[in-house]
């Protein structure tokens, strides 16, 4: 078995001194399914170029009071506005998702914030290593023009550090918490993903999710996750109540043989939001890279579909576009 080579650390219920896992969970299929998927048919079409109405989206300098505000970049790549601080999570900027830059699939969407139409970034959150959340690229550049402070979990530091030496970034292990300002502190939860940047280091960086606690409401980001049967909902709402917002994934989820374990689908987005008592979610991970096998707009239609079917407000869950911004309103 080859050793770590971004974490070493104690054996506990989700590393077993090697390895991250989820407990309870699945571990992501081998490449015997990698090739039945891909030869298998059923992957649909995308055009080479998707248009969305609000790129070249400026965002304000900054949002405060008791204003919250999240900015789709595209992808998972979201700005958050909140209490003052601007925090900026999987930013990928990248023309293609892969090793180098040179392989893997290509964005047909622009980023709907150009990178030099950033307001100044405090702070980052890298959830896991994979090219589509982890673009080293796009973090050199951050950390060259922004220096802000970057949270990740436990390995995800090392693959920073190692080409940005000078970034100051942290790592996290589930269920760690430090302050960002005075009110304000993000938090690592657990998620049911994987990780890996290339042949032979599976699972040996963290994957998470994060809270993030203002005085103007919590916030919970999800970067990738399956569903898993609603147990890390349910856990983080009984540590932290409710939610103002909550930003979930809605794509990448066909096949479900192949992708239910690591990718919830729209259905269970919804069914999170539900159990995690979140009063808005911003819908990601969608029409932006080709990865999985449904159409670019199925992800919404499915969307919509689920929230009628559980009698929630469409006003409440939006399956952001790239450069859309919303508003998020405030709750009692």
């Amino acid at each position: 078995m080859p050793s770590n080579r971004y974490y070493s650390g104690p054996v506990s219920d989700h590393f077993d001194g090697n390895r991250f896992f989820n407990p309870g969970g699945v571990a992501p299929l081998g490449l015997r399914a990698v090739w039945r998927w891909k030869t298998g048919g059923g992957i649909e079409d995308w055009p080479k170029r998707l248009e969305s109405p609000f790129v070249g989206t400026v965002p304000e300098a900054r949002v405060e009071g008791d204003g919250l505000r999240v900015t789709m970049i595209g992808h998972a790549s979201m700005l958050i506005q909140v209490v003052g601080l601007n925090i900026l999570v999987d930013p990928v900027f990248a023309t293609r998702v892969g090793p180098l830059g040179l392989v893997g699939p290509k964005r047909v969407t622009p980023p709907g914030v150009a990178f030099d139409a950033l307001p100044a970034i405090d702070l980052v959150i890298v959830t896991h290593n994979h090219y589509d959340h982890l673009d080293i690229d796009a973090l050199k550049r951050l950390v060259k023009v922004h220096a802000p402070r970057i949270l990740t979990p436990l390995g995800n530091d090392t693959i920073i550090r190692r080409a940005i030496p000078h970034a100051a970034v942290e790592a996290m292990d589930w269920g760690d918490a430090v302050q960002v300002m005075p009110g304000v502190s993000v938090h690592c939860e657990p998620c049911h993903h994987w990780s890996a940047r290339g042949i032979g280091d599976r699972s040996m960086a963290l994957w998470a999710a994060f809270v993030i606690a203002t005085p103007a409401g919590r916030i919970y980001h999800v970067g990738d996750t399956g569903f898993h049967e609603g147990i890390n909902y349910r856990a983080v709402q009984a540590r932290y109540g409710s939610f103002r917002l909550a930003n979930l994934p809605i794509g990448a989820y066909e096949p479900r043989w192949f992708m239910k374990g690591q990718h919830q689908n729209p259905e269970e987005a919804v069914e999170g939001m539900r159990l995690c008592h979140a009063a808005y979610v911003a819908g990601h991970h969608w029409r932006t890279f080709r990865l999985t096998n449904e159409t670019p707009d199925a992800p919404r239609q499915a969307l919509l579909a689920a929230l009628d079917a559980a009698g929630i407000g469409r006003e409440r869950f939006r399956p952001m576009l790239a450069g859309e911004a919303f508003d998020v309103p405030p709750v009692a």
